[in-house]
């Protein structure tokens, strides 16, 4: 699960939701020092939040905690959002190789002091990301329900993955809205690479 603390940057806690914040504060559960932190419970939830050094960037790849889930044959639960907030995905832009992101940057210490870092980090408005309910229902791939008030799915992180990879072999930017379309994110994220 992405988490951030309440220090990170303003509004992101109410972009991230109630519920990835209060996760990572329950007891047993671990987290990793990423910038874009992950929380885990569970047998391997150290090995799933270990951070290697130099920091993964950009941070959803294949050794990242997203990455490392989807390499253990994990599940994911997105519960009272859909696949648009499904960092998942990005691992499977990188994995495709999609031609698109924006510039970004962190700071870390590194013996001692401060140094910036740059990166190109696959980003946009990720509201297509929405399609993977389409490609998992048609397959019986995915579980739908309710907890409490909230819509809650649960799939493999390998069939998420997988069928994403496989619809952005027939279309590499299949989840950008197309330039017509006005997407000021997509339309950034197209320029930015």
């Amino acid at each position: 699960m992405r988490t951030f603390s309440r220090n990170e940057i303003a509004g992101q806690l109410l972009a991230l939701g109630v519920t990835a914040d209060l996760f990572w504060r329950q007891s047993g559960v671990v987290r990793s020092d990423h910038l874009q932190a992950f929380a885990a419970v569970g047998p391997h939830a150290e090995a799933l939040v270990r951070t290697p050094l130099p920091l993964p960037l950009p941070p959803h790849v294949p050794d990242s905690p997203v990455g490392r889930v989807h390499d253990l044959d994990g599940q994911i639960l997105l519960l009272g959002v859909g696949h648009e907030a499904d960092t998942l995905l990005h691992l499977a832009e990188l994995i495709a190789k999609v031609p698109y992101g924006i510039p970004r940057h962190c700071m870390v210490m590194r013996d001692g002091r401060r140094v910036r870092v740059d990166y190109v980090e696959n980003d946009h408005c990720c509201q297509r990301f929405a399609l993977a309910d389409g490609w998992l229902r048609a397959r019986g791939l995915q579980a739908e329900g309710l907890v409490g008030h909230a819509t809650a799915r649960l799939a493999r992180a390998r069939d998420v993955v997988g069928l994403a990879v496989a619809a952005m072999r027939r279309r590499l930017t299949i989840f950008l809205h197309r330039p017509e379309e006005g997407c000021v994110e997509c339309d950034a994220a197209r320029c930015g690479a």
